[in-house]
């Protein structure tokens, strides 16, 4: 029996949103406020609480609000019949022929035997008998205020007085399996039958707020040491040592009454002088009761080890006490999950941890998910073998996280406008890439994204590039904008730069799954020329091909060759959806604003409002460069020519000949070019600073990356 998906409407970023959960670990990921605690929170409120009064006015969706002061304003306005305002939780319950039914009994609905579900309802709803009197209270409290405005006048009543017209109900609700929708007017009601969900789901949580801290007058980790034995102790867990641990104490508590009553013969003396009419009537004696708990709570201390010495909790980084923590109080809940011997624990159990990751290096964020899952992959282990799984969410933004987790167990939050969320899940971009027979593609993907750039999952604007000289000079190209334009700084914003080689078309479908805002793909121009093949090049004899028509192969050349007229960039011809015959005359032609790409009618088409741009070379001064090297060759002879300035990635020979103009900046990017990460780091070693202290002020950014970056900036 497990939870396979979770409902839920109107509350906070969760206008209607759905996330399906796995047998066990569920991994919910995605950029800085984008629902995941209040994922967390709304089922705190319904399943922790189960108290109308935790639901605070701002938990309502903003839309929603708005909607409900229409509502009430409006005299004439009112609800249609079967309209249900407020905030719902469902929760689909899945369960097969092996599970015990004697819980969930009371609440199914179907007894049809292909219907295996069980659909919880958690309503927080505006009662049906409550608009007139809203409307009503509102003109009275509009009447009293008087002249202040009427838009912060519905506000502030209703966050007042909304729970007056609120109810909570919590709900088991009919389903439909053939067409897999529920009824919602068709229910039990679990508080009005005094249906208790005790013994069918028991959720539990770890926030991201905890209480770790390294100062030195706070033992957090010591005090959790008696919340776990108080949960040893009433789940009947260990009990002979426990029942040890007593028996010791009882010991104690009868050789220190001994020393007490020496230690304190004085003044137990004089208050028994101080009697009544009966002898010895204010006689007193000082015991010893050491209450096993108070005594963890107060006296028991966490320490680590350092070499030969043992030193106190708070000596320790806060990493290592936030992730020593979360152990503690897993330990603590999976207490609370297991229950006594004399209760049994419920069918399904729920954990949701936030964010595990606070104040961990990234290495300590690799070994935690490795560890927890096969912690938690045990499940609630009793001694009387009546043991359950445990079914466990864990939401983070931690890319090393991402990294080593299960592709499959990912769910990938993204808002859709600035009040609403959705969740993907990961598992179905496979289906994506394999609609357009791209499965090799996919597995790729997968394997790049996890090992490699798992960053993308948490970034709002991506830039993908070639090779090693790109990445080694972008962000030295985006400090130099940056200077010349603070406004919008690029290093300011949550941008990812991957290197992708020639292999940027793969990830298309994944930009346009995680809903990236922008993505800039850096790329070569790439020109090329069909060279003909000949069995004897002086009588022009041709080589031919199976069919009988000539043999060509592509060959490199400078885009201004006068029979240069294809691209050999794939991802250009690609996402351009470009034939490759005569395609470098596309290309050459095409204006930057229909270089931005995006999805319409399902095929990529030009839009200056897309979200992805693809730039490569273009002409300056007569002159048009094929690849990086020659964009920045032709551009900065100045600075190559400087003799302050060393290159020892380039051949002497070839930068002889470019210095003296016998070859141009092609000849050199093509010959000269020994390493190219070597050059790239050689440009930002011979960089200067301005007279207004600007960096790497001596060199220029080719005009196509800078082009890219100034989009990207806005």
């Amino acid at each position: 029996m497990k939870i396979c998906k979770i409902t839920v409407e109107n509350f906070r970023l969760l206008k209607d949103f759905s996330i399906d959960l796995e047998d066990e670990l569920s991994l919910v990921v995605g950029k800085n406020n984008v629902g995941k605690t209040s994922l967390l929170t709304v089922l705190e409120k319904f399943l922790g609480s189960k108290s109308k009064g935790s639901i605070a006015f701002d938990d309502f969706n903003i839309e929603f609000k708005n909607y409900l002061y229409k509502l009430i304003e409006d005299k004439d306005a009112n609800i249609e019949e079967g309209e249900q305002l407020g905030i719902k939780l469902r929760l689909y319950i899945k369960y097969n022929e092996d599970d015990d039914l004697s819980n969930i009994s009371s609440v199914l609905m179907d007894l049809d035997p292909e219907n295996n579900y069980v659909i919880l309802g958690f309503d927080y709803l505006f009662k049906n008998i409550a608009l007139q009197q809203a409307k009503q209270d509102f003109a009275v409290f509009v009447e009293k205020k008087g002249a202040e405005k009427k838009c912060d006048l519905i506000r502030l009543f209703l966050s007042k007085k909304y729970s007056d017209y609120f109810d909570l109900d919590i709900k088991s609700l009919a389903y439909n399996i053939k067409s897999s929708a529920i009824s919602e007017d068709v229910f039990i009601s679990l508080l009005k039958e005094n249906i208790s969900l005790k013994n069918i789901l028991n959720f539990q949580c770890i926030s991201a707020r905890r209480d770790v801290s390294n100062k030195g007058n706070e033992g957090s980790l010591s005090s959790q040491t008696s919340e776990i034995y108080r949960r040893i102790e009433s789940s009947d867990d260990q009990s002979k040592t426990v029942d040890d641990f007593q028996e010791k104490l009882a010991e104690t508590d009868y050789e220190l009454t001994g020393i007490y009553s020496k230690l304190f013969q004085d003044v137990i003396e004089k208050v028994r002088k101080f009697g009544g009419i009966v002898s010895d009537e204010s006689a007193i004696e000082i015991v010893s009761t050491l209450q096993h708990r108070e005594l963890l709570a107060e006296n028991t201390t966490v320490t680590y080890t350092h070499g030969d010495e043992s030193l106190p909790e708070h000596y320790n980084g806060l990493g290592y006490m936030n992730l020593i923590s979360i152990i503690f109080q897993i330990e603590i809940l999976v207490t609370k999950f297991r229950r006594s011997k004399k209760e049994k624990p419920a069918d399904i159990n729920l954990l949701f941890i936030e964010e595990p990751e606070a104040h961990t290096h990234p290495q300590m964020q690799y070994i935690f998910i490795k560890n927890i899952k096969s912690l938690l992959a045990e499940g609630i282990v009793r001694e009387d073998e009546d043991n359950r799984k445990l079914q466990y969410v864990i939401s983070s933004h931690s890319s090393h996280i991402v990294s080593e987790s299960d592709f499959n167990d990912i769910k990938y939050l993204k808002k859709e406008t600035s009040n609403s969320v959705v969740a993907r899940n990961l598992s179905d971009l496979e289906k994506y890439y394999t609609e357009k027979g791209e499965e090799k593609q996919y597995r790729f993907l997968k394997q790049y994204l996890t090992l490699n750039r798992a960053e993308l999952f948490f970034a709002d604007k991506a830039i993908l590039i070639e090779g090693d000289t790109e990445r080694i000079l972008l962000p030295a190209m985006m400090k130099k904008l940056d200077q010349e334009e603070s406004e919008n700084a690029l290093l300011s914003q949550n941008i990812s730069i991957v290197e992708v080689g020639a292999y940027s078309h793969i990830f298309e479908i994944f930009i346009d799954f995680i809903g990236m805002k922008k993505c800039l793909i850096i790329t070569d121009v790439d020109s090329c020329l069909m060279d003909p093949q000949f069995e004897d090049d002086e009588k022009k004899v041709p080589k031919n091909n199976a069919e009988g028509t000539q043999k060509t192969v592509v060959k490199a050349c400078p885009v201004l060759h006068p029979e240069a007229s294809i691209t050999s960039n794939y991802s250009l011809l690609h996402f351009h959806n470009v034939l490759r015959e005569g395609s470098l005359d596309y290309f050459k032609k095409l204006p930057l604003e229909e270089k931005v790409l995006n999805v319409k009618d399902g095929a990529r088409v030009s839009d200056i409002d897309g979200n992805i741009l693809l730039v490569y070379q273009t002409e300056s001064d007569g002159y048009y460069p094929r690849s990086f090297e020659d964009a920045f060759f032709h551009i900065n002879m100045d600075f190559l020519q400087d003799d302050k300035n060393d290159f020892e990635s380039l051949t002497k020979k070839w930068f002889k000949d470019f210095c003296s103009g016998k070859i141009d900046s092609y000849c050199l990017a093509e010959k000269g070019v020994i390493k190219k990460p070597s050059l790239a780091i050689e440009i930002l070693l011979n960089s200067n600073n301005d007279e207004a202290e600007n960096q790497f002020s001596n060199w220029k950014i080719p005009i196509y990356i800078r082009e890219g970056l100034e989009w990207l900036r806005k």
